[in-house]
């Protein structure tokens, strides 16, 4: 795997080096979003302390289960608010708003470093979902807009596996630092962001598209190592100086069209991962594993299923433009579904029996845990995320924070309603109600995602597109089949 990475990277060296570069620098932003989604796990039990044991600060004070709920999904309620300005505020550009929003990310933690109340943990959960709801909505768009096409799926993926990473290191660091430390800790990445962005260009087709010719031939010829890129620019050009030419019927025709279904599928799909039982999971994971485990640690197995999301992130960075991203999904619904159903099915009958499970068949519940994360970490985890870069025309892109919204809408729906789900159906009826939910997710993928493998982002805006509403100048013709 890491041989085929290296293989992307380093083959025609000058012309991706600098994209990867460009990549990691704003992967730094889901590097940040990780960090806050791990941060409530351990977090909240060293809030959840008396105050009277937990003395290292003149301020520190403890609090209830109900407070810790709101603590941990109001940064998802705060996302659901930050999508559609986020989506808006694209008209700036890409690295400005990344830019733009990363310090306030930061600050926004010292709220909870300082906090005297859990009010201002309130606020500082609810801002900081406002500001990784911008950041998970711009960075994949970045990300498309500068990869060619035979990488970009890698460079997509790499956004979600540094995410998968920050919240790792949230679950190793929380075993050693206090919920104080730890949000400084958390901090630090946006900070980081904010610097960094200094060393990166514009995309090439925002600037052109906003006339600034100049800086987008310097842009591109900056991700390009320096190539010429005068061929380049005249297709970009051309492509964009086609959708400036549409009249008012056919904008009306191609919101008909041209973005009904785009909506429709990343919603979908936005739909299906957060309603996975992956965010119930991932927010309740040790009294869920508590409840399934006789014999073996709860916080160790949480620890091993996110390093396993890390590798199984890893891995399908590089299936993405290999075997393609449809058959990621569908495979990874599948395992979603049998896995779930199973970790339900062990529930229900361990429960059945009045002594339980004995320690030495932990491994069951274990081995579903483990393909369910792996299967969701390999295909909808990801892939979600980068059909909202691909699917819609350069000037409609950031209509893509419809589905951000949706998404963080449902990861807020999920996380609370999990509790209800679990008295109204018991832990095994809440996983088949998973499953069950998967199953119509594998339904819905067949029936209406298209494969973006390999194809430029102006081919695929003519798939939705009829050519006798909007001209598409064919990208193909360039050498190096760039986006528009």
């Amino acid at each position: 795997m890491a041989s085929s990475t290296l293989s992307l990277i380093y083959s025609n060296r000058p012309q991706r080096l600098t994209q990867v570069v460009a990549t990691m620098i704003v992967a730094l932003g889901p590097l940040a979003t990780g960090l806050g989604k791990g941060y409530s796990s351990p977090a909240l039990a060293s809030m959840q302390i008396p105050s009277s044991t937990n003395s290292s600060h003149s301020h520190d004070f403890s609090i209830t289960q109900e407070q810790g709920s709101w603590i941990a999904s109001l940064s998802l309620l705060g996302a659901f608010f930050g999508g559609i300005p986020g989506g808006l505020a694209m008209r700036l550009g890409r690295k400005s708003v990344l830019a733009v929003v990363s310090l306030p990310f930061a600050l926004s933690w010292l709220l909870t470093v300082f906090a005297s109340s859990v009010y201002m943990v309130y606020a500082s959960s609810f801002l900081c979902g406002i500001w990784s709801a911008v950041v998970s909505l711009v960075t994949p768009v970045y990300i498309s807009e500068i990869a060619h096409p035979e990488i970009r799926g890698c460079l997509c993926s790499v956004a979600k596996l540094t995410a998968n990473v920050g919240m790792l290191l949230s679950f190793l660091l929380g075993v050693y630092l206090d919920w104080r430390q730890l949000a400084m800790v958390a901090s630090i990445a946006p900070a980081l962001l904010f610097l960094a962005l200094m060393l990166i260009p514009e995309t090439p087709s925002y600037l052109l598209y906003r006339g600034r010719e100049d800086d987008a031939a310097t842009s591109l010829s900056w991700l390009r190592g320096g190539l010429d890129v005068t061929q380049e620019l005249d297709t970009m050009r051309a492509n964009i100086e086609a959708m400036r030419e549409n009249t008012e019927v056919t904008c009306y025709r191609e919101w008909r069209r041209d973005l009904i279904k785009p909506v429709l599928i990343t919603c979908g799909l936005m739909v299906f991962q957060k309603f996975s039982g992956a965010n119930a999971f991932n927010f309740y994971a040790v009294p869920i594993l508590t409840e399934a485990f006789a014999g073996i640690n709860p916080y160790s197995a949480a620890v091993v299923v996110g390093l396993l999301q890390i590798l199984a992130g890893m891995v399908s960075s590089v299936l993405i433009d290999t075997v393609g991203r449809l058959p990621l999904l569908i495979v990874s619904n599948l395992l979603m579904s049998t896995a779930l159903a199973g970790f339900g099915t062990f529930l229900y009958v361990t429960g059945s029996i009045g002594g339980g499970a004995g320690p030495g068949l932990d491994w069951i519940p274990l081995t579903c845990a483990l393909i369910f994360q792996v299967a969701y970490a390999l295909g909808i985890s990801p892939i979600a995320w980068i059909y909202i870069g691909e699917l819609f025309p350069l000037k409609h892109r950031g209509l893509g924070a419809i589905a951000n919204s949706v998404s963080y809408a449902c990861s807020f729906a999920s996380v609370k309603t999990f509790v209800d789900f679990q008295l109204l159906l018991g832990l095994y009826g809440a996983f088949w109600l998973y499953a069950g939910i998967s199953l119509v997710g594998l339904v819905f993928t067949v029936a209406l995602v298209p494969e973006t493998k390999g194809r430029g982002l102006q081919e695929m805006q003519e798939i939705y597109t009829p050519r006798e509403y909007t001209p598409i100048y064919n990208e193909q013709g360039t050498q190096n089949k760039l986006i528009p």
